[in-house]
């Protein structure tokens, strides 16, 4: 039996199904030389490949794993990197030098060098024709160029986020979710950009995480401006206590009280229209 695993590789941290040679088996975190559609390259072994982890891969890569990694294969690396440094030199003179509306943001070289990977952001269509063919004729291989967007920059460059920790977006995300400031408001975050803002300059992706959570809690709760019927009288809602699930009801003594929706005997919602996600700025 042949044996697939999850194979994480390349500098976007692309993640694909490699099928093991016959009888071989990989523990986590194992370094492979593994056959992907873009050459051969090194990997990490992340888990076995089950129904289970193959629901949380979006068009995951195919490939093959051709064998175990060793200092033979690890030596080149360096050398590779040098590459990429003069690659990422060469090329930057040339974008200069023919005056391109282009940003190049990193070189990736594969290590069997079939090719090398130029990222790069751009506004506009750029006509990079004539630089693939000086790029192709410097470096004796086939030149890619791939345009990124803001949030793959991060995922390119960036080292730690405000937390201390790695960037989320160079660790454990394979794709970018969406992030709109109604997740940040939910939350009771600070709503000043240089504090919501990663490392791209977009909204923190973290900021979607627990708010699927934050959102059942508030549907489990009476909104804000309603009107509440409890033991202690009638009294409008002021404020939200999502994580605890209570709310600050203020009565018509002007009395407030914390209470959970046990407490509440009767809602009359306030009239307009309900607040949606839709009704702030969406960043991809």
């Amino acid at each position: 039996m042949r044996a697939t695993f999850i194979v994480r590789h390349g500098q976007t941290r692309l993640l694909g199904e490699f099928v093991a040679p016959p009888g071989c088996d990989y523990g986590r975190e194992q370094k492979v030389i593994i056959r992907t559609e873009r050459g051969t390259e090194i990997g990490e072994i992340l888990c076995l490949a089950t129904e289970r982890s193959a629901r949380f891969l979006e068009n995951p890569g195919r490939g093959e794993i051709l064998r175990e990694a060793d200092e033979t294969d690890l030596a080149p690396l360096e050398e590779l990197r040098k590459r990429q440094a003069e690659a990422m030199t060469a090329c930057q003179e040339l974008i200069d030098t023919r005056k391109l509306q282009m940003n190049l943001v990193d070189v990736e070289a594969i290590l069997g060098g079939e090719r090398i990977i130029f990222y790069y952001l751009a506004e506009k269509r750029v006509d990079f024709r004539d630089l693939v063919k000086d790029l192709a004729r410097a470096f004796h291989s086939r030149i890619e160029m791939r345009q990124v967007g803001i949030r793959d920059e991060a995922k390119l460059l960036a080292d730690y986020g405000d937390c201390g920790k790695p960037v989320c977006c160079n660790t454990h995300l394979s794709r970018m979710p969406p992030v709109s400031m109604r997740m940040a408001k939910v939350q009771k975050a600070t709503l000043d950009p240089s504090k919501i803002s990663g490392r791209c300059g977009r909204l923190k992706c973290c900021l979607r995480y627990e708010y699927d959570t934050y959102q059942e809690h508030e549907r489990e709760l009476p909104p804000i401006g309603s009107m509440v019927l409890t033991d202690r009288g009638q009294g409008r809602v002021l404020a939200l206590e999502l994580l605890a699930k209570r709310v600050v009801v203020e009565f018509e003594d002007r009395r407030r009280i914390v209470m959970t929706p046990d407490e509440i005997k009767g809602v009359e919602r306030p009239k307009g229209r309900p607040a949606k996600d839709d009704d702030d700025d969406r960043v991809e």
